[in-house]
C-alpha cells in the first residue's frame, strides 16, 4: 500500500487511486469511448502488464467496471463507473491547465463541446454565487473529518475550533 492511502486527506486518497501517471490517460481513453484492452494498449503505447495492473487497480477502487463481451476466448471491456464518470470534470480541468500552460505544438489536441452545442474551456465555479474558484478566491477550513495525522497538519490544527 502506498503512503497516500494512510493520509487523512481527500486529495491524498484520490491520488492513491488515480495519481499514477498512466491512470488519467486510461480514464481519458475510457471516457472517449475506448473500452477494449487491445485498443487501450495500442492507443496509449503502454505495456500490457502495466495496463493490466492499472485496470485491476481501477476496478478494485470502484472507478472502472470490467464487463465480459465475449465468452470464447474470454474477452472483457472496461467502462467508467459512476465514480469514474465523476472524475471526468477534474480531468477536463487538468486538460484546460495543460492547454494553458503546457500546450503541445500546434495547439490543444482536443476541444470540448457542451451538450448545448457550444465549445468551452472548463472553469470551476462556486455553486452559490457562480464566481470563479481560484487559489485567490477560496479558503480551506477544517471539515468534520479533520484529524491529526500524516498530510493533515494544516487543517487538523484548527479542528474542533469554532468556525473551523
Amino acid at each position: 500500500m502506498n503512503r497516500f492511502g494512510e493520509m487523512h486527506c481527500s486529495i491524498a486518497q484520490a491520488v492513491g487511486v488515480i495519481g499514477e501517471p498512466w491512470t488519467p490517460l486510461i480514464l481519458r481513453d475510457l471516457f472517449l469511448g475506448l473500452r477494449r484492452f487491445d485498443d487501450l494498449a495500442e492507443d496509449l503505447g503502454i505495456s500490457r502488464n502495466l495496463l493490466t495492473r492499472r485496470l485491476e487497480h481501477l476496478v478494485a477502487a470502484g472507478v472502472v467496471e470490467k464487463r465480459p463481451y465475449q465468452e470464447r476466448p474470454p474477452r472483457h471491456e472496461y467502462v467508467l463507473t459512476r465514480a469514474g464518470r465523476d472524475i471526468v470534470p477534474a480531468l477536463m480541468t487538468l486538460m484546460a491547465w495543460g492547454d494553458r500552460w503546457a500546450t503541445p505544438p500546434g495547439g490543444p489536441p482536443a476541444l470540448l463541446v457542451h451538450s448545448c452545442g457550444e465549445q468551452f474551456t472548463p472553469v470551476v465555479t462556486c455553486p452559490h454565487c457562480g464566481g470563479e474558484v481560484t487559489a485567490d478566491t477560496v479558503t480551506a477550513v477544517a471539515g468534520p473529518g479533520a484529524a491529526q495525522g500524516p498530510g493533515t497538519m494544516v487543517l487538523a490544527a484548527g479542528a474542533g475550533e469554532p468556525g473551523a
